[in-house]
This record gives C-alpha cells, structure tokens and sequence, in this order.
C-alpha cells in the first residue's frame, strides 16, 4: 500500500505569516497542488484597503504561491472564489477576472457568497495539477515527478 505523502508549499517571504495562522499556503499530494485560500493581503497580512487592488493582490499572492509549487494559472484545475457582496461586486470582479483570464480556455469556476472573510472582501482557492518536469519543487527539496 502506498503512503499518501503530504509536501508543504510557501512563497517567498510568506512563510512566517502562514506560521502564525498554522497552515500551509499549499500542500503537495502526488502531482496536485492544493492551495489554501488567498486573500488581497500585502506582505505584513493586512489588507489591500480598495476592492480592485484586493483582488489583484489576491491574484498575485496566488500566482506566488502557485510558482512556488511549480505552477502556473495553466495548471489549474479547480477554482472557488469566495465573495463578500456578489452582486455589488461582480462587475469589479469580472474586469480583473478578465485580465488574469484574458482567452479560452477558462478554468472551471465556482463563486460562493459569503458573510465574513476576516477583513477581506474576496478569497481564491485552488487545486493545480503540478506539470511533469523531473525537477526540483521549489522550497521543498521534494522532487517533480510524475
């Protein structure tokens, strides 16, 4: 029987404000990356005050952590995005939406209303399947492989 082999993931400089939370910004399992919420938080935790800088804050911090698993926006699988007032918010969030996203194909989505985010207005998490490159994943010293 194989062992389910668990590999936290930290972006640069992100480390001890995932400490101090206790949890992992990702979590490698095989070839998939399992990224725990992002949010619109500067390097110090707090957050980007205007909506729209939020959410490309959020879309840097995941592209971040996503790097630092080896991955990319391409390697997406699965994406939830968590939002404080769906309806006031979705043009805001459709136009930074399509600048991330810009063409087909779009990853699938699913957008939940919520009441409370601790702070912040807007939340990504994703699955990514890690691509097969024979090199070494970032900040763990754990092989890619597939």
């Amino acid at each position: 029987m194989t062992q389910l082999t668990r590999t936290p993931v930290f972006p640069a400089e992100r480390h001890a404000l995932y400490d101090a939370h206790g949890y992992s910004a990702a979590i490698r399992s095989g070839d998939l990356l399992f990224v725990s919420g992002q949010v619109g938080s500067r390097i110090d935790g707090t957050p980007e005050p205007d909506y729209q800088a939020q959410l490309r804050q959020a879309f840097a911090n995941l592209k971040a952590t996503l790097a630092a698993g080896g991955c990319t926006l391409d390697d997406l699988v699965d994406v939830t995005t968590f939002h404080t007032d769906p309806q006031a918010q979705f043009e805001a969030f459709m136009a930074v939406k399509n600048e991330v996203f810009p063409k087909a194909p779009y990853p699938n989505w699913t957008a939940i209303g919520v009441n409370w985010l601790a702070g912040f207005d807007f939340e990504i998490k994703v699955i990514a399947r890690i691509p097969a490159t024979g090199a070494e994943l970032p900040g763990s010293g754990a092989p890619i492989t597939d």
